[in-house]
């Protein structure tokens, strides 16, 4: 009895799992013929062709270098305080600047602490002339803070009063012409029989710097569109520059 109801229980699942892989629409195909196509399914690519892979997404980043920051008050109607930074990117490409604020609630010191950012290209650049870049951030009337400090990837500028101007110290070397001279690290000397056009100065480029010397490798392939990175050949002088 009991090996009657094994079998009827073996049967009625088999049954059951037929009947629900039937109503799937596929089948398993007998040996020498070939599996059937399912409904809306698209052509296989032919021959030669490749999938695309998709565009990469712009990657928010802080701005190189702040260069002013400039806090204005409205004249008419409710007061309002609007800072206005300006700044300079590493390449061309960057856009969407914003300022997002760090600061959260009444910091003790009255400053509000403001980020830089923009959406950097995805690829590797050769260096430009410096391209400007700017973005405001309104401040609501009673809002608590006395001054105002701007974050950029290499410095930062602070502004003590609102309203009131403050700028940075010029900007690093854009690196737009350091192919082709002498590279000089900090604290070594020049060659003698150099002029001072055939020479760049480490202290002259931007701080964060990736130097790959003769003889070391690349180290780790991660990417930064803030960082510059210079090649040196065996003769001392840089025969690659790129942001990447």
């Amino acid at each position: 009895m009991k090996k009657w109801i094994i079998a009827a229980v073996i049967f009625s699942v088999g049954l059951f799992g037929t009947s629900a892989f039937a109503q799937t629409g596929s089948s398993t195909p007998k040996k020498g013929q070939a599996a059937p196509k399912a409904q809306n399914e698209a052509p296989a690519a032919e021959a030669g062709e490749s999938e695309q892979p998709e565009p990469e997404e712009p990657r928010e980043a802080p701005v190189l270098w702040v260069t002013s920051v400039e806090a204005m008050s409205s004249t008419h109607g409710p007061t309002l305080d609007v800072i206005r930074v300006r700044g300079i990117t590493s390449t061309d490409g960057w856009d969407d600047a914003e300022l997002v604020p760090l600061t959260k609630g009444t910091p003790p010191d009255g400053m509000l602490d403001l980020a830089f950012v923009a959406k950097a290209p995805t690829d590797s650049t050769a260096p430009s002339k410096s391209p400007v870049i700017e973005a405001v951030f309104t401040l609501e009337p009673g809002h608590p803070f006395k001054g105002v400090r701007v974050h950029g990837a290499t410095n930062r500028v602070t502004l003590k009063a609102i309203p009131g101007y403050a700028e940075a110290p010029p900007p690093p070397s854009d690196c737009t012409d350091c192919v082709g001279k002498y590279f000089v690290a900090k604290g070594e000397t020049a060659p003698s029989g150099l002029s001072a056009n055939e020479v760049i100065h480490e202290e002259s480029l931007p701080k964060m710097l990736h130097v790959v010397k003769p003889a070391e490798g690349l180290g780790k392939l991660d990417s930064d569109p803030n960082r510059l990175t210079i090649v040196i050949g065996d003769d001392g002088r840089i025969v690659i520059a790129v942001w990447d």
